[in-house]
This record gives structure tokens, C-alpha cells and sequence, in this order.
């Protein structure tokens, strides 16, 4: 089993930022693709960035392009998303999740490939 944690979510006004990390730990995390998915109150889970196993493949969602950065320390079984420029819409629970197997991005914004999932963290961006 892996699992997740996440921390760094938080209330914050628009324009500013936050700086989400997920730890890992159970098994090798190097191993795995890492992806940020989020969840708004009565929406459906949307996916946020996916990077590959060692950081030279990044994808991200379209309304977060620009704003978000994805990155992870695999010598510190962490991964972050660096959130700049929020907005309200930004708000929502953020989950950190990994997945085994290539790196298609097709497959990497689909959150049941994802095999792992840590509790989410709640980020709320005020107007």
C-alpha cells in the first residue's frame, strides 16, 4: 500500500497563492505517476496536473494552465502544486493520487487509473 497526505490547503483571497504537498510513504514512490485532482461542492472530480515518474512529463488541466505548477522531490516521496494567481473557482478539496503503468496523457487525467488517493485538503479562494 501507498499512501498519501496532504497539507498546505487553506483560505485565501483571490490573487494570491498556496503551496499544496503530498507525503508518501509504503512504498517506493519513485515507482509511481502522481496526479492532483480536485473536487467542488456538487461538481464531479476534475483533474488538476499529472507528472511523470521522474519530472520531465507534466500535463495540466486547461483552467488551471499558467497558474498551477506540479512538481515532486522523489528523494522526498513528496509531490506539490504550487497554486499562484487563484480564484474563486480555484475552490475545492484537493487530492493528491497515484498510478502505476505509462504515462499516456489520456490516461493520466482519469481519476479510476489512479490507484492511490490521499484524504484531500480543502482550498478556498475568496472574492
Amino acid at each position: 500500500q501507498l499512501q498519501l497526505v496532504e497539507s498546505g490547503g487553506g483560505s485565501v483571497q483571490a490573487g494570491g497563492s498556496l503551496r499544496l504537498s503530498c507525503a508518501a510513504s509504503g512504498r517506493t514512490f519513485s515507482s509511481y505517476i502522481m496526479g492532483w485532482f480536485r473536487q467542488a461542492p456538487g461538481k464531479e472530480r476534475e483533474f488538476v496536473a499529472a507528472i511523470s515518474r521522474s519530472a520531465p512529463s507534466t500535463h495540466y488541466g486547461d483552467s488551471v494552465k499558467g497558474r498551477l505548477t506540479i512538481s515532486r522531490d522523489n528523494a522526498k516521496n513528496s509531490l506539490y502544486l504550487q497554486m499562484n494567481s487563484l480564484k474563486p473557482e480555484d475552490t475545492a478539496v484537493y487530492y493528491c493520487a497515484a498510478k502505476g503503468g505509462g504515462w499516456i496523457q489520456s490516461i493520466v487525467i482519469e481519476s479510476s487509473f489512479y490507484n492511490y488517493w490521499g484524504q484531500g485538503t480543502q482550498v478556498t479562494v475568496s472574492s
